[in-house]
Parts: C-alpha cells; sequence; structure tokens
C-alpha cells in the first residue's frame, strides 16, 4: 500500500467523491484508510459507567484504498506530460520513445516503440 499516515489524499467514488482529506489510519490487512472527515457514520452509545455520557457520535469510517488518490502538497493532483522523442541515427529503422512524467514529482517511466 502506497498511501501512509498523514498523507493528502482526493476520493475518487461513493457519497464524498471529489472531497480532500488526511489519513488518520491504515488498515493493511483489509486494504482500507480511514480519511478525516470522510465517509461519516453515526454511532449511537450507551453509558457504561455513571461518569461516562451516552449518545449519538459521529465517527469516521474506512474506506477502500482504490477509492482514493494521492494528491501533493498543495491539494493538486499530479498531471502527467506525455512526449515522444524521436531517435534518428544511421539506422534504417526509426526508433520512437514515449516518456511520461509526473510535472510535480520527478518520476520518469519510458517505453520503446519501433516503427518502420
Amino acid at each position: 500500500m502506497k498511501i501512509k499516515v498523514n498523507d493528502n489524499v482526493k476520493i475518487l467514488s461513493g457519497e464524498d467523491k471529489g472531497k480532500t482529506g488526511k489519513v488518520l489510519k491504515t488498515l493493511k490487512n483489509q486494504n482500507k484508510v480511514v480519511v478525516e472527515g470522510i465517509n461519516i457514520s453515526k454511532r449511537h452509545t450507551k453509558p457504561r459507567t455513571t461518569n461516562d455520557q451516552g449518545g449519538i457520535f459521529e465517527i469516521e469510517m474506512p474506506i477502500h484504498v482504490s477509492n482514493v488518490k494521492l494528491v501533493d502538497k498543495k491539494e493538486k493532483t499530479p498531471k502527467k506530460e506525455t512526449k515522444e522523442v524521436k531517435n534518428t541515427e544511421k539506422v534504417v529503422k526509426e526508433e520512437v520513445k514515449k516518456t511520461s512524467t509526473a510535472k510535480k514529482t520527478t518520476t520518469t517511466k519510458t517505453t520503446k516503440k519501433a516503427s518502420k
């Protein structure tokens, strides 16, 4: 699981679609995360002791990791930029490399594609 505690995430599906929040807890064995202010459920509780106070409490419930996307610190999702680079050497075949790069980060992914 790539999402860790205190990461900012954006909700991709469900009732809270489009909202962003901070990850409070990760449940690795269930592939779920608890996000602050997202997927709120009401819990009715009785007072257990004389000092406890019963009532209706709102708590955050876990949401599946596939419904969440990691966002940058500036609350924006990283955009991908694709460039085609042609390799024109003294070879009969012309190679085209496609590189996709995240604009905010430095991660690069390259793929080779040979054309006739």
